[in-house]
């Protein structure tokens, strides 16, 4: 779940051990809200709660990083992203947001290709020219309003790796970044390469503008956390499946 990114980026670049130490932290804390709630209700309150039994070897682990990271959200991420909402308007935001989904580009383009999606790198190649050069560097969408050249769904290296028969794993909930899985988990380390940022910029640019991108797109998404969040019996399982439900979807289409 990107809403939690942006700590990652900032904290990596001034504490690296913090992660570790707030995870051990919260976890005393997760404990007394979570440690017992599989063993005392079992498979049936899993299923009235709307989730499935699934594999989940970490699930101590898990549900503390969840914890830590639903706190860090509510005390940290939101304040300061309500306070960015109030000095930038949100056509601004839009149009920032579109800039950064422009220059990540290179990562969908080989996501399309290696999965022989040959239809969704023409469009995407067509969209990125367009709105590169005519669009001023993405922070305008010439090639939908235009061209009608919609934006096709985000396809990364995760998906890329399910296309070709490599299983989930088991869910992991990682520092700042929430839900995920071992297959996604790992495909973000050569993602990471594919961000054309890095090559043009040292290392403390590159955090800041990755930062200021996240940041900016929870600013675009405040509440969606909190709704998917209140009416859940168990928080935890209820985003661990909502991530591996949508992770499927996607796949599939």
């Amino acid at each position: 779940m990107r809403i939690f990114i942006l700590a990652l980026l900032f904290v990596a670049a001034y504490s690296p051990s913090m992660p570790v130490l707030a995870a051990e932290a919260a976890a005393a804390a997760a404990d007394d809200d979570f440690s017992d709630f599989d063993d005392e209700f079992g498979e049936e309150a899993m299923q009235a709660a709307g989730t499935s039994k699934v594999f989940d070897p970490l699930r101590g682990y898990n549900r503390a990083m969840f914890h830590f990271n639903d706190k860090f959200y509510f005390w940290f991420a939101k304040p300061l992203a309500r306070g960015y909402n109030f000095i930038v308007p949100k056509p601004a935001r839009k149009s920032v947001n579109m800039a950064f989904h422009n220059l990540r580009f290179p990562i969908r383009f080989v996501g399309s290709l290696f999965q022989l999606k040959f239809k969704r790198v023409g469009v995407e190649t067509g969209r990125f020219l367009v709105n590169s050069t005519i669009g001023i560097g993405g922070l305008f969408d010439p090639a939908k309003r235009w061209l009608k050249w919609e934006r096709p769904g985000d396809e990364d290296l995760g998906q890329v790796l399910a296309h070709y028969g490599v299983g989930d794993g088991f869910p992991i909930v990682l520092p700042f970044l929430g839900p995920s899985n071992l297959r996604d988990g790992l495909s973000i380390v050569p993602a990471i390469f594919l961000n054309p940022v890095i090559y043009v910029a040292d290392t403390p640019t590159s955090l800041a503008v990755t930062t200021g991108e996240q940041f900016n797109f929870i600013s675009l998404h405040l509440g969606e956390y909190e709704s998917m969040k209140k009416d859940a019996l168990d928080p935890y399982t209820f985003m661990r499946d909502a991530y591996k439900q949508n992770r499927e979807k996607r796949i599939r289409e």
